[in-house]
């Protein structure tokens, strides 16, 4: 059963900005979507920060960036992408960022399921 996420807890842990662009409802409401499946993927997420960046260069188009953020308990995850269509970069900074989710929490179970020992130089005293 996929849990549903409440758009009170979505807009409290969601920040989305756009650089050198308005962002349109459509561009929040994709970012959206695609935040409330990692949000799924892992409760302990304090709060993404997806920002969107234009780029004008000498061709006729402009680079869309998009960079994310998710503030977790221990590191952050952080990904960016660039693309032609903000949509695009959008899609690939999302996936990159439940890939690294996923490798965070694979790297978490084999630490538990395979704790290595601790050496130490010196013996330790004897308690009478």
């Amino acid at each position: 059963m996929i849990q549903e996420i409440p758009p009170e807890v979505l807009d409290e842990k969601l920040i989305i900005s756009g650089i050198h662009l308005d962002l349109t409802d459509a561009i929040k409401a994709h970012v959206r979507e695609k935040v409330t499946k990692l949000l799924r993927h892992e409760p302990q997420i304090v709060r993404v920060r997806i920002d969107i960046e234009y780029q004008e260069t000498k061709s006729r188009h402009g680079q869309f960036t998009a960079k994310g953020r998710i503030e977790i308990q221990g590191p952050d995850c952080i990904a960016g992408e660039t693309g032609d269509d903000a949509y695009a970069a959008i899609d690939k900074t999302v996936k990159e960022l439940d890939r690294l989710l996923r490798k965070r929490a694979t790297d978490r179970l084999s630490k538990r399921n395979h704790p290595s020992g601790v050496e130490l130089d010196a013996d330790l005293p004897k308690v009478d």
